[in-house]
């Protein structure tokens, strides 16, 4: 008797578990998809661009340099004192090594800065996210750009009420962008991730 009340009692829960679950509201929505959308991102690729070259400026300078130092050693030839074709030599290995930790560290510098620039935009559509969802009754949220949803029940795609609400706030303030007082695009189109500076080099 006390087993069978105690099944009955188990296979209750079970249905009033699933009950919930699937009561539970889901919704999906391409965060890339979402960014690319938002004026911001422009902003803050410009600046990114306007960065990068920078970067690869010095590295031309520091390049024209070794060519420079390189064109005169071949000319001088035979003519120069052995100690100086070997301090030449050295100075032009230390020149070209420089020049390759430059570009190495500009890589890393570069990305860093890209990070720095769209870390207000991802969190301005984090929030707005947030905010259509918890308006909408949603549960969970599934991010459908990164490719790990195999299979999923009907759901909402929540992008363009996110986008509409994101119309509706205050731009994200992009670091070196003229205070933040940035022009809103009005390209739907996803802009090109900018080249890499070590690229071609």
């Amino acid at each position: 008797m006390k087993r069978s009340i105690k099944k009955a009692v188990l296979i209750l829960a079970a249905t009033v578990c699933t009950s919930v679950i699937s009561a539970q509201k889901i919704a999906h929505i391409s965060l890339d998809s979402l960014v690319s959308l938002m004026p911001e991102t422009k902003t803050a690729k410009d600046v990114a661009q306007n960065y990068l070259k920078s970067l690869e400026g010095e590295i031309a300078k520091m390049t024209d340099e070794f060519q420079k130092k390189y064109s005169d050693y071949m000319a001088a030839g035979e003519t120069m004192a052995e100690l100086v074709r070997k301090t030449k030599e050295e100075e032009l290995t230390q020149m070209q090594r420089r020049i390759e930790d430059f570009r190495g560290q500009a890589q890393q510098d570069y990305q860093k800065k890209y990070s720095e620039l769209t870390a207000p935009i991802m969190d301005k559509a984090k929030k707005g996210i947030e905010v259509v969802a918890k308006e909408g009754g949603y549960k969970y949220v599934l991010d459908t750009s990164m490719g790990n949803v195999l299979y999923t029940e009907p759901a909402d795609d929540i992008l363009m009420l996110v986008k509409k609400k994101l119309d509706g706030m205050p731009l994200a303030n992009i670091p070196g962008a003229n205070g933040g007082g940035q022009t809103p695009v009005k390209k739907d189109t996803p802009q090109k991730t900018p080249p890499n500076p070590t690229k071609g080099k």
